[in-house]
């Protein structure tokens, strides 16, 4: 435990050296990235001018963390490490790529719809196959289900979480305070005996994330941008995952699934119906066009998905078990 909290503090540390650095530089290089014009239409000045690509660090880390686990000298560790933050950094390059094509661009789109879901699917469905030859699939410890229904139903959790933490990604804070919040109900499912090492890498997620926020939270002085928020969508899956029970990606996705889930309702609604459900999709935008402050969304969103998060942690334990 002692070399978790180690960890931990390292890495809020550098995670916080990094981004002081990336909004530095990209600041001297007048790296900016255009807002959409189709946008909630506030602060666009302020926000159009604010770095992005803070999630290059959460990348810079997670490797500097796979390249220290190499100083054990168990292959079975290696192996193991290698598998969970490989997902994490691979959705954080898919990310990186769709910033890097919008900055280069001078645009608020890159990838096509399209493609990126077809990049993120080909990334889930390589670290999904590869998990089910390890023996990690599984909804919970101790339930069994047939592979016909976990390898479609993992697959699929893994691209839709990457987008669902990214429609998130759209306030001060937001993101990544619900990422911590969501660490925080993930620790107490994992209530049964595990390696240390998963100690560690929650410490190391915590503490990346927390130098992050102590940039983001408003006035945001960066932003994480896709390579940010795919990363922390591929972070939650491997945790989930790595540990055997999809099903907690429940609690630990609470928000995030509402917000992805307003974003779906809206398409739907427009396209078929001609109509809107809520004024602006993702949900928190609707709050903002109700007059609420960005402070006050991000606060009762957080507190929401807190409350959420605990609730169906505890329904998930419940049922299966601890």
């Amino acid at each position: 435990m002692g070399y978790a909290i180690f960890a931990g503090v390292l890495s809020f540390i550098g995670g916080a050296a990094l981004v002081r650095f990336l909004i530095g530089f990209q600041l001297r290089m007048r790296v900016s990235q255009a807002q959409k014009s189709y946008g909630v239409g506030i602060d666009v000045e302020t926000k159009g001018a604010t770095p992005t690509l803070g999630g290059v660090a959460f990348v810079i880390t997670a490797i500097v963390a796979l390249a220290a686990a190499q100083r054990s000298a168990e292959a079975p560790f290696l192996s193991e490490a290698l598998f969970f933050w490989s997902l994490p950094i691979a959705c954080g390059l898919i990310g990186l790529t769709d910033d890097w094509i919008k900055i280069s661009k001078k645009s608020s789109e890159g990838f096509s719809s399209l493609r990126k879901l077809s990049v993120q699917l080909l990334v889930a469905s390589i670290w999904t196959f590869w998990a089910r030859s390890l023996g990690m699939l599984s909804l919970w410890p101790g339930v069994y289900s047939p592979d016909w229904l976990l390898v479609p139903l993992a697959i699929l959790a893994t691209a839709g979480m990457m987008n669902a933490v990214n429609v998130t990604d759209g306030l001060d804070g937001l993101a990544g305070g619900a990422f911590l919040i969501s660490l925080g109900a993930l620790a107490c499912i994992f209530t049964f005996p595990v390696p240390e090492f998963w100690y560690s890498r929650f410490a190391v997620l915590f503490g990346m994330v927390a130098g992050f926020l102590f940039y983001n939270i408003h006035p945001a002085r960066i932003f994480m941008g896709d390579a940010g928020s795919h990363f922390l969508g591929g972070a939650l899956v491997a945790i989930c995952m790595g540990g055997g029970m999809i099903m907690a990606l429940i609690p630990a996705g609470f928000i995030f699934g509402i917000e992805l889930l307003s974003s779906a309702v809206q398409i739907v609604s427009i396209r078929k119906f001609n109509r809107k459900i809520f004024r602006m999709a993702p949900l928190h935008h609707h709050f903002q066009l109700m007059g609420w402050s960005e402070t006050t969304v991000t606060m009762r969103f957080l507190l929401a998905h807190a409350t959420g998060a605990a609730l169906t942690a505890a329904l998930c334990i419940s049922i299966w078990g601890a």
